[in-house]
């Protein structure tokens, strides 16, 4: 089977055609959905793309958690269905409570955008099996309001449970709690992360080009993760 995976389209969103790419030469159909809409087309896995959806009034990604179509993106997650949020993604998964914690201003107050190094700190999501923890990847990052906080209880929550995906190394870029750059939800199939994935699926055109990193297609095992998730779901 080929997986079908949904890219929403937010108003303001900017990353929406890259995913779409993403998922394509990772093998997948891409499924273009819309916001206002009700409808997931019958699609196998979940992508909310990085942007500025709503012009990020209010915070970031608090207004697009209550569109439409977050309604039927909450009951697939429940349902086990593998979406991962990128960026304003992420930023739109903490305001639904799909993830726990939350994400505000970075703490110099500036837009930060740099080739990121990070660790792979849990590698049994849908959105990271074809990782092994403890890889270094090297991924775009781009953001403004990409500082990840939670409370005592709950940072140790996803520390001690292993919720914690991906940890920024060398350079904390946004005053991160513990360095945190993603999550997962208990069940692992729901991931968010700042950093673009999808920016970093083909040779030649992404960061990473010492011998140690894929030149330039670290981004792509996030989307042959979710297809080897949704094909085996199927089996």
């Amino acid at each position: 089977m080929t997986a079908r995976i949904g890219v929403i389209t937010f108003p303001g969103s900017l990353d929406d055609r890259d995913a779409q790419r993403a998922i394509r030469l990772a093998g997948g159909e891409p499924v273009a959905l819309w916001h206002g809409e009700h409808d997931l087309q019958g699609v196998d896995a979940l992508v909310l793309p990085g942007g500025f959806s709503y012009g990020d009034y209010l915070r970031a990604g608090a207004i697009a958690a209550f569109a439409p179509i977050m309604a039927e993106v909450k009951d697939a997650a429940a349902k086990g269905m593998p979406v991962l949020g990128i960026c304003n993604g992420f930023q739109m998964l903490v305001e639904a409570h799909l993830l726990p914690g939350g994400l505000i201003r970075n703490a110099h107050q500036q837009f930060i955008r740099r080739d990121q190094r990070l660790r792979v700190e849990n590698a049994s999501t849908a959105w990271t099996s074809d990782f092994t923890a403890g890889d270094e990847i090297v991924i775009p990052l781009k953001n403004a309001d990409g500082g990840y906080i939670a409370d005592a209880e709950t940072l140790a929550r996803v520390n001690g449970e292993g919720l914690v995906t991906f940890r920024y190394l060398g350079v904390n870029p946004n005053g991160s709690l513990d360095d945190i750059a993603g999550l997962t939800n208990e069940r692992g199939n729901v991931v968010g992360l700042m950093p673009h994935p999808e920016h970093a699926v083909e040779p030649g055109f992404g960061p990473g080009t010492s011998a140690a990193m894929r030149s330039g297609v670290d981004g792509l095992g996030f989307f042959t993760s979710a297809i080897a998730a949704v094909v085996g779901a199927a089996a």
